[in-house]
């Protein structure tokens, strides 16, 4: 029965009301579960070399996007890379010069958008490989959406007040 205006909330309506919020967070930890699995899984496909990956992102908007701090083989303890995942390509990018995930989104939104370039171009891109090239056609224009939502995301300082 919908509330009405006025009447208080009852001990079922409030416990309703705590149950969908669990249910929320329930869905909310099992996309990011979800996407921490593919980032090792994408890690170990691109056989980069590193060590524990955190248990929750970084940074996040569920279920769109995650930014995942990714510990260094070589230095235990501190990032060694950076690795987005979610509704978007999952790519890493070293955190040798990158020391925040807002810096490491504008990165992956930098390099998509040059990676877009290069494919409306005909052209691959120099450093990374996004799909094949027979797919470039349909690739490059979701490409390009991801990196400029990327840049909004970046750029929006409410979306930053609850990383790391």
């Amino acid at each position: 029965m919908p509330r009405r205006a006025g009447r208080p909330l009852s001990a079922d309506s409030l416990e309703s009301m705590a149950k969908r919020a669990r249910r929320l967070m329930t869905a909310e930890e099992k996309w990011c579960a979800a996407c921490r699995r593919r980032v090792r899984q994408h890690l170990a496909g691109e056989s980069v070399r590193h060590g524990r990956i955190g248990s929750w992102p970084a940074w996040h908007v569920a279920p769109y996007v995650s930014v995942w701090a990714v510990e260094s083989q070589a230095r235990p303890g501190w990032v060694g890379w950076w690795v987005i995942s979610g509704d978007v390509p999952t790519d890493y990018e070293s955190a040798a010069r990158i020391k925040h995930p807002r810096t490491a989104l504008r990165a992956f939104a930098k390099r998509w958008l040059a990676a877009a370039n290069c494919m409306r171009r005909g052209r691959a891109h120099p450093t990374f490989q996004i799909g094949v090239r027979s797919d470039w056609r349909t690739l490059e224009p979701l490409l390009r959406a991801r990196a400029k939502l990327l840049v909004g995301c970046a750029n929006d300082d409410k979306a930053w007040r609850h990383a790391l």
